[in-house]
């Protein structure tokens, strides 16, 4: 592992409309602990320190600091409000991040990832520049067309996931871009930024908590 010192940015400023109910999904609580405090506490098991930058929408930030103080979970932390988009979030969250370190940008409703899983993508994110974790899809894949749909070659696809890992160089230079509707994710404007994108092997099971049937899995793991 390199000197670099390591920081996480958990994106948590989502209003978990797909969910329903009034609780967002990151603070939905599972197995006695909110969905955000499992992924946080996945980066501080890692066998060396890594920095907490945790973005949460404005009007959500007191009740994170409270639940954080009651329930005595991590004494520090940064805390940049969510933007209007997930861009403009891990924009913010980048003026916490110091130069010469390592960050890795993780949603805060994947809480499934392992601590083998972080480390590894930390090396390599660290020595490559940019790692992005990436799984080849099971299902046949068809792209639609108005009325039509074609057969695309599954072995040309990856589904891409999160943690997100850079170099704070690389990733400080990319946000300086304008925001585009195709900047879906960090490597979506690294890419538009010029720098060649690292696919590595994903995690199967590391899903993103989006849907009602998502947190019945989630349920069935965590608890």
């Amino acid at each position: 592992m390199g000197d670099r010192k390591k920081y996480a940015i958990i994106v948590a400023a989502g209003s978990g409309t797909r969910m329903g109910g009034d609780t967002p999904k990151q603070f939905i609580s599972v197995g006695g602990k909110p969905l955000l405090r499992h992924t946080i506490e996945k980066f501080l098991s890692l066998s060396f320190p890594v920095g907490i930058i945790v973005v949460v929408n404005q009007e959500k930030k007191e009740y994170w600091k409270k639940y954080c103080q009651d329930y005595d979970f991590m004494d520090r932390y940064a805390i940049p409000s969510g933007g209007i988009t997930r861009f403009h979030s891990v924009q913010n969250a980048l003026q916490y991040l110091p130069d010469d370190s390592v960050v890795a940008v993780h949603d805060g409703v994947r809480p499934f990832v392992t601590k083998e899983f972080l480390e590894e993508m930390f090396r390599q994110g660290e020595e490559l520049g940019n790692a992005i974790p990436a799984i080849a899809p099971v299902e046949t894949v068809r792209e639609v067309s108005g009325p039509e749909s074609y057969i695309l070659r599954r072995d040309d696809i990856r589904l891409i996931q999160t943690p997100q890992v850079f170099r704070s160089e690389v990733i400080k230079a990319a946000y300086k871009l304008p925001y585009d509707p195709k900047f879906t994710d960090d490597a979506s404007v690294a890419e538009a930024a010029g720098y060649r994108i690292n696919l590595v092997d994903g995690l199967k099971y590391n899903i993103k908590i989006t849907t009602p049937e998502d947190l019945e899995i989630a349920k069935l793991w965590l608890d």
